[in-house]
């Protein structure tokens, strides 16, 4: 069994920063992408931030934070992070972490509980 557990979230004035964390455990063999989705009221959950790792790493932004986020993967503690700076208050959603993980003979989609951003104007 693998799970994601997300940290970070919370309010923040506009103009400010947070950064968010996710941890996958149990029996992981290869991480193969971690990202964060976000999900906003009354809208579809969206892709914010992705690193998969091929012959390199390769991130993999959404239009509306490019510039303001940055997502860092520590593949030795299976951890990605999402350091999350300008925010505007259209980045408030609830944010998941996301893992395409490979384990026993098996390779499937993970996602965490989600974490609340809240961005006041």
């Amino acid at each position: 069994q693998v799970q994601l557990v997300e940290s970070g979230g919370g309010l923040a004035r506009a103009g400010g920063s947070l950064r968010l964390s996710c941890v996958a455990s149990g029996i992981i063999f290869r991480i193969k992408t971690m990202g964060w989705y976000r999900q906003a009221p009354g809208k579809e959950r969206e892709l914010v931030a992705a690193v998969a790792v091929t012959s390199g790493e390769t991130t993999n932004y959404a239009d509306a934070v490019k510039g303001r986020f940055t997502i860092a993967r520590d593949n030795a503690e299976n951890t990605v992070y999402l350091q999350m700076n300008s925010l505007k208050p259209e980045d408030t959603a609830v944010y998941y972490c996301y893992g395409n993980i490979a384990t026993w003979g098996t390779t499937d989609e993970y996602w965490g509980q989600g974490t609340q951003v809240t961005v006041s104007s």
